[in-house]
């Protein structure tokens, strides 16, 4: 197809798309029991793109009263995930996609260059950064490339003198204690991942259990409901268990389309993971989730979704599979797709104590957009307790992205971090009665 072909044929999908009306507001979704209509099938599905603008003269995005918002670090090369460690040293990840999805149907190409429209023009550098605030001022001074060139990486963890990072086919390992700013060698292969040459889901996120004795990894699917068939889906949709130091594997839960933000709740110990759910169903179907990770748990893609509500277009039925997968503890709303997950600290100010933090990177399968936001969920005795709450706004204005949070984490200041891939900066968010911690040396 000539892109002049290309264009019309996007513009042509935007129309059609159109056509489809959001059901309710967003808000009626919130929660363990989440209003679901219908599902619609469409040649195309709802689309709606937020055109990226980055910030400008000084902008930032908007947070409550009582709290401030600052660039920690600004000029970055789409960051993804950050690590505050307990120096007061923030590890940030940069990285894309690696490009590892041949298009099927015609409509893919479609997709792909609406899709597209959505990522700003910075190239990734696939790298792992280090950033440090030296005087205590809440701005990153000095930055170090403590590893280059990685394959797609995601997820980073440090535990028990050791550095994880979770690239997009394996998790390699480094010798590494906070402070130091370089790592030597490429690192060891601890376990192998899912990858190429189809890597639908690219994206491999982890974490290490308290304990220290285990790791825990992320892996999405190899499509939407299986188009590609189920070969195509191998140790895929589920959250591995690998054992530390062996990198012995086992899956832990399955049936989880695209598991990223795992974190343990510092309060139960209970593994926490957001999920982004099956797409093309309408602007309402089918709502991203928070939920505890289960050991042995089923969660249904992709034969159903929410327990018991079938996906008509996934043949063969699996009517056992139906009956083994069970809900999620909370819904986050439709096509927020949400990719960050940290817990609050217990001395957070009012009601943002205790509760989950989470970064939404926003919606493109829905004609209103939803997500493009850092919300936050209540808790009380280790469970979700009342209404999502919209905390970090501002990141959509006039239809345009300013910018798109991603991975969010608490540091030894008693500051969120978060990682915003198209503004590209780490946004330091804190208490306004809190000043910024004496920074640490080594």
């Amino acid at each position: 197809m000539t892109r002049l072909a290309l264009v019309a044929a996007s513009g042509l999908a935007l129309a059609l798309a159109a056509c489809s009306k959001p059901h309710f507001p967003p808000d009626q979704q919130y929660g363990a029991n989440p209003r679901l209509p219908d599902p619609i099938q469409y040649l195309f599905p709802p689309m709606g793109i937020a055109k990226p603008v980055g910030w400008q003269n000084g902008e930032t995005p908007t947070v409550p009263a009582g709290f401030t918002v600052t660039p920690f670090a600004a000029d970055l090369k789409t960051p993804r995930r950050v690590l505050p460690l307990p120096n007061g040293d923030v590890l940030v990840v940069e990285s894309d996609n690696p490009g590892y999805e041949p298009t099927l149907r015609p409509k893919d190409v479609v997709f792909n260059l609406v899709i597209g429209q959505a990522h700003g023009p910075t190239k990734a550098a696939n790298d792992v950064l280090l950033l440090r605030d030296t005087n205590g001022d809440g701005k990153a001074d000095q930055k170090s490339v403590l590893i280059a060139g990685l394959n797609s990486p995601f997820g980073i963890a440090v535990s028990n003198g050791k550095l994880y990072v979770a690239e997009t086919d394996a998790i390699r390992e480094w010798d590494f204690a906070p402070g130091q700013t370089s790592v030597k060698g490429p690192g060891l292969l601890l376990a192998e991942l899912p990858g190429g040459p189809i890597d639908h889901h690219w994206t491999k996120d982890i974490v290490i259990s308290p304990d220290g004795t285990k790791l825990y990894a992320g892996v999405g699917s190899n499509s939407n409901i299986v188009e590609r068939g189920l070969e195509a889906e191998k140790g895929r949709a589920r959250i591995l268990e690998v054992e530390l130091p062996s990198g012995a594997s086992r899956p832990f839960a399955t049936g989880l389309r695209n598991p990223n933000g795992l974190t343990f709740n510092p309060e139960t110990g209970q593994l926490w993971a957001v999920v982004n759910e099956r797409d093309e169903l309408g602007n309402n179907l089918v709502p991203d989730y928070l939920t505890s990770v289960k050991e042995g748990a089923f969660y249904g893609w992709p034969w159903s979704y929410y327990g018991a509500h079938v996906d008509v277009r996934v043949r063969p039925t699996r009517t056992d599979k139906v009956r083994a997968a069970i809900p999620p503890d909370y819904s986050l709303s439709s096509h927020v797709a949400p990719l960050g997950l940290a817990f609050a600290p217990a001395n957070w100010p009012g009601r943002f104590a205790k509760g989950a933090f989470i970064g939404e990177h926003g919606s493109w399968d829905r004609t209103v957009f939803n997500g493009y936001e850092v919300s936050f969920v209540p808790f009380a005795g280790g469970r979700p307790a009342g209404a999502k709450q919209h905390f970090m706004t501002g990141f959509v204005q006039d239809g345009k992205a300013h910018g798109r949070p991603v991975g969010v984490g608490f540091g030894p200041d008693n500051a969120l971090y978060v990682a915003d891939d198209v503004g590209n900066v780490v946004w330091r968010v804190a208490p306004s009665q809190v000043t910024p911690a004496v920074p640490k040396k080594g």
